[in-house]
């Protein structure tokens, strides 16, 4: 909330009367949140917060009318949602060093984020195939922080393959821990991994243009590749949700929906079975 108000929504609006909100109002914020570069899911979390502050005032009397009303909030494009098939995140993952090969396997097989996968220890190994992620490093601090959307106690257990602790354990054989942290800032052990590190060689595979890399992908994609892969083996979207630590499931629906074509077809379907049943004489 800090951060969103900080960056985003004071320094547009901090000097508005409250009284003077409309919808012209909001839709221009949301316009200079795009000019200004800020991605999807921030566009998404400040209107919310906004949205919040709005609907409140609205309630208490201080507008005639919703200011938000006609207002298009921020939508995430599915079409931005590149994923690499699984022969292009093999060669994805064995393009880079061993941290980056450690984290693309986190984040494609365990659904974390860059900034989990970046405070990965092996004492979260809580069972043959469970990994409980407990903290990420934080970017703006270099330090280890809460998970996104949750407070500090908090945590969440998420599927471990067996390929994926495998690799956990390739890496802690080969470059040994910090107080069980496999990475570490590559010249002082004593610091968080830096972000940097990772996107410096993610560019760095791109254009060298040895791998085969799906047009507009960024790192994300292999974090999407996660959802991918669960939603297409039919696991439950709920489940996938909580495993990816989405604040609620409209979130993953938004994002994903686009990798369940077939639902509506077999309800279709399914339904239309029963209807013929049931139209069935009875003798």
């Amino acid at each position: 909330m800090d951060s969103l108000l900080k960056h985003h929504i004071l320094p547009v609006l901090g000097s508005r009367r409250m009284d003077s909100f409309d919808h012209k109002v909001v839709d221009r914020f949301i316009q200079t949140m795009e000019r200004n570069g800020a991605g999807l899911a921030t566009q998404a979390n400040a209107y919310d917060k906004l949205k919040a502050i709005l609907l409140d005032a609205h309630r208490l009397g201080i507008f005639g009318e919703n200011p938000l009303e006609g207002v298009k909030p921020p939508q995430y494009d599915p079409e931005r949602a590149v994923i690499p098939s699984v022969a292009q995140l093999q060669g994805i993952r064995t393009a880079g060093g061993d941290a980056f090969r450690l984290i693309v396997d986190l984040m494609s097989g365990c659904g974390m984020r860059n900034g989990e996968a970046a405070a990965v220890n092996v004492n979260n190994i809580v069972a043959e195939d469970v990994y409980r992620i407990t903290e990420q490093v934080n970017q703006t601090t270099r330090q280890y922080g809460r998970l996104k959307h949750r407070k500090a106690s908090e945590y969440r257990d998420v599927p471990l393959p067996a390929r994926i602790k495998e690799t956990i354990e390739w890496y802690a054989d080969k470059h040994g821990t910090v107080d069980g942290y496999l990475l570490r800032h590559p010249v002082d052990p004593a610091k968080t991994f830096p972000y940097y590190y990772l996107s410096n060689q993610w560019q760095r595979i791109k254009r060298a243009g040895e791998v085969d890399i799906p047009e507009g992908m960024v790192m994300y994609g292999c974090r999407h590749f996660f959802a991918s892969n669960c939603l297409s083996n039919r696991i439950p979207i709920t489940d996938v949700a909580e495993w990816m630590g989405h604040t609620s499931i409209d979130v993953t629906f938004k994002i994903y929906r686009h990798l369940m074509p077939g639902s509506i077809g077999k309800a279709a379907r399914l339904l239309g079975r029963f209807l013929r049943i049931s139209a069935q004489p009875v003798m």
